[in-house]
């Protein structure tokens, strides 16, 4: 939902004042058939190009307007356009023999895909992130919404609909950066927010400065628009995966070869394509549009300008658009995270502009090969603490594209609308929500303790949470209390933290718990802030312990990427079931013990942008890798053993062009010493010990084991991997489109000293656990069909009893 939220008001951002739209198309006219991705100009410099069917909208600014119609092997074209024009003009092109010189073009696509072959090859001396050893340089960026109001922003999603009531009632959102951006090569590159101003808000949301709206280079692997990456025009792939053609050759100082890309295949997803001008001598990028048709219509440009100190081409200005389409194809924005709805004219007759959405970013100050040092240890991208409070002579100073007094006049227009409909409170209430919390005033409540059922405590309800930073920014208390209606127990917490380091995050703990556990449980530390709505697992789990803990705890964001938090507990543990435990001739049903915990949690690949008050991932890499140990130590507050725990997992997740998903998740524990069966590994098993497979029909988990039964088996050495393979959903209708998942499951465990467990029976994995499946998910509300069967060495004699069939839960927050 933060996303989706996030998506919106980004989509809430800017006024585009345009008055004539011009829709036409361009054929031979000879043979009277449309001449794909012909040039169209006018005389304000706005540019198209047609379509496959050779259709074209272009916008300008007022009437008369001068078109200029160019197309490689044709005589170009001017006419003059006034009023009286025709709803759809026809403008046919003759067709001429056209001497390219020195380039001696045989076959436009043949000679195309050479020129790309070699542009490719040239890419590490014109790409300026491998030919300049550091270069620096300041932006300007604007990004508006439209004020035509037959533009209008549709959304299924209730949560949406203030949202969706700002931007179509406000039609007009404005947002303002500048930007200092530093690169060195072997760090990469910094973005530093000097400046930023959203209408309505007195505080900025940071989530959008961390939204890729478009690629700085166009020399990548991948060409990221608004966070979704497709193969860009110049990849090693490219040529498996575009078209290329000359339409043209620019003349004058540098000329340029004018190459069209378009998809080698249709597909009913959208694909890049447009025109990229390289230089005729180096075959370096001067000017790229790219485009995606769809049911939006996305056109991103790139300017380039050739630096001749350094003979490079470096780029200039970016801008892109959004406007509304009129084709099947669906365009993934934000990753596919989110749903952009539907943007149409809903007048015919009125052509007016209904531009959705453009942001253009001017770059100037531009330095090269500079000898500063550059640290990408703290984050990617950087807001300065004083970029919300420049005076208006400090964004003039830096200005590029000059306001316009509706611009300025939005200002007040969107602040009135969001403090009538409390918007801001609105969005900290979402943002709250997608982390597991309901703020009220200083408190946030924690939304895992209202309701929970599991088959030890039957009904489990309660209350929880912490304060916040309206509380204060330096302290913090939480605590919960929860009562079981099976068992007929209370069970409570508390616990509170001061802030040690405001730039590392660090907080030390101090917290008590007298609760109960599940058997073989193994939680990081580092991840038990990922939440979930609706805990599938806990509706079986009926194999718990109690315990009584205190522990105190040193969190550190030592660098973005890596996290760790340290941990000194001692707990007293008593058992819900007969299970004893035999160590030196001694039986323990009760015991106590005393254990330092060090986990960390890496994200090498990831991004993160760095707030005046705390850290925020805004782009997700992977792999992730987490790591924890534990030692235990026998006497120290008196407890009773001496053992030591490994936890080792790592999760890849490959996204798709096509919308498909591919994901890893390997773990591999380990554990010696003294360790009662409430300290071993499980491999989270699923399935309800019950005698028929229709009773044993329950609710899916997501890492779970779904043929294996509770206490089966348990383990002192274990490694498990799951793959999940995703297909691009099923678009069946608008509100059902189901997601086909195939799943596979391994584990391979070994238990050692299996008679020191008493009283309870389960096996070792040393023959290696397999379980295959698939799930069909959100066909309905969220809910979803999981279906799995058990197979190889641990398959049992009753085929009912190896095969699992159960609900699915996904809710998309």
């Amino acid at each position: 939902m933060q996303k989706k939220l996030f998506c919106l008001l980004f989509f809430t951002h800017f006024v585009l004042i345009s008055q004539v739209s011009i829709n036409g198309v361009i054929i031979d006219q000879n043979s009277k058939k449309p001449l794909s991705f012909a040039t169209v100009k006018t005389n304000d410099s706005s540019y198209a190009l047609t379509s496959v069917k050779g259709e074209f909208t272009i916008r300008c600014n007022t009437y008369p307007v001068r078109l200029t119609i160019s197309y490689l092997g044709y005589q170009k074209k001017t006419i003059i356009i006034t009023k009286k024009k025709p709803e759809k003009l026809s403008i046919e092109l003759v067709a001429q023999e056209e001497n390219l010189g020195a380039v001696k073009l045989k076959s436009s696509q043949n000679t195309a895909a050479k020129i790309i072959d070699k542009a490719i090859r040239n890419k590490k001396q014109n790409n300026p992130d491998k030919s300049l050893s550091s270069y620096s340089y300041k932006s300007y960026n604007k990004l508006k919404i439209t004020e035509d109001h037959q533009a209008h922003l549709k959304t299924n999603d209730t949560s949406n609909v203030d949202m969706e009531h700002l931007f179509n009632k406000a039609h007009s959102f404005l947002s303002e950066k500048i930007s200092l951006h530093q690169f060195k090569k072997n760090i990469g590159q910094k973005e530093t927010v000097l400046a930023t101003k959203m209408s309505g808000f007195k505080k900025p949301i940071y989530n959008i400065l961390g939204i890729k709206i478009q690629s700085n280079s166009l020399y990548d692997e991948d060409y990221t628009i608004f966070n979704n990456k497709y193969i860009a025009p110049l990849s090693k792939r490219a040529l498996k995966n575009y078209h290329y053609k000359v339409l043209d050759t620019t003349q004058g100082n540098t000329p340029a070869f004018v190459i069209l890309f378009q998809p080698r295949k249709s597909k009913n997803f959208a694909s890049l394509e447009g025109v990229l001008y390289l230089d005729i001598k180096t075959l370096a990028i001067q000017k790229a549009i790219i485009e995606l048709r769809g049911e939006l219509n996305v056109m991103a440009i790139h300017n380039f300008k050739y630096l001749t100190e350094k003979e490079s081409w470096f780029p200039t200005r970016q801008e892109i658009t959004i406007r509304p389409g009129n084709g099947r194809q669906k365009i993934s924005l934000f990753g596919g995270q989110i749903s952009v709805g539907r943007i149409g004219n809903n007048n015919k007759n009125n052509p007016k502009n209904n531009d959705f959405l453009i942001s253009t970013t001017d770059l100037f100050d531009i330095q090269l090969n500079e000898n500063k040092s550059l640290n990408l240890s703290q984050a990617t991208i950087k807001v300065d603490p004083l970029a919300n409070n420049r005076s208006e002579s400090y964004w003039n100073k830096y200005r590029t594209n000059a306001i316009t007094e509706k611009d300025l006049n939005s200002f007040p227009i969107v602040d009135s609308i969001v403090k009538a409909q409390n918007i801001e409170r609105r969005i900290d209430v979402i943002q709250s929500f997608n982390t597991g919390y309901y703020p009220v005033g200083f408190f946030n409540f924690d939304l895992t303790y209202p309701v929970k059922f599991n088959n030890y405590e039957g009904l489990r309800v309660g209350l929880g949470g912490k304060t916040n930073t309206k509380f204060s920014n330096r302290f913090r208390l939480e605590g919960y209390l929860v009562y079981g209606f099976r068992d007929s127990k209370f069970k409570h917490g508390v616990g509170g933290g001061i802030l040690l380091n405001k730039n590392s995050d660090s907080w030390l703990n101090i917290n008590y718990k007298d609760d109960v556990k599940e058997v073989g449980s193994f939680l990081y530390l580092t991840d038990r802030r990922v939440y979930s709505l609706f805990e599938p697992r806990l509706v079986n789990i009926d194999f718990y312990y109690k315990h009584k803990t205190w522990s105190t705890s040193l969190q550190q964001q030592i660098f973005p990427k890596l996290m760790s938090e340290t941990q000194f507990s001692i707990s007293d543990i008593d058992q819900t079931g007969g299970y004893r435990y035999i160590n030196n001739n001694t039986s323990f049903s009760s015991y106590k013990t005393s254990e330092v915990t060090i986990a960390l949690r890496w994200n090498p690949f990831s991004e993160f942008l760095k707030t005046p008050n705390q850290f925020k991932e805004i782009h997700e890499g992977y792999p992730k890798i987490t790591a924890q140990y534990t030692q235990g130590f026998k006497g120290i507050f008196d407890s009773d053993f001496e053992y030591r725990k490994i936890g080792l997992k790592a999760e890849y997740i490959i996204n798709r062009i096509n919308q498909s998903q591919t994901s890893f998740l390997l773990e591999a524990d380990y554990a010696s010493g003294d360790i009662p069966l409430t300290h071993l590994y499980h491999t989270y098993p699923n399935a309800p010990t019950k005698e028929t497979a229709l009773r044993r029909f329950s609710v899916a988990g997501r890492r779970t084991f779904e043929t294996m039964y509770f206490g089966e088996f348990f383990s002192d050495k274990l490694a498990t991997l799951q793959v999940k393979h995703r297909i691009k959903p099923i678009h069946i209708t608008n509100w059902l489109k189901p997601e086909l998942v195939f799943i596979s499951r391994y584990a391979i465990g070994e238990v050692s000293d299996t008679e020191k467990h008493q009283e309870v029976n389960f096996s070792s994995l040393q023959q290696g656990y397999q379980e295959s499946g698939l799930e069909i998910n959100k066909l309905f509300a969220g809910f979803g069909l999981s279906f799995a069967y058990r197979y190889g060495a641990y398959h049992l004699p009753e085929f009912e009893d190896n095969i699992s069939f159960k609900f699915t839960f996904y809710l998309k927050l």
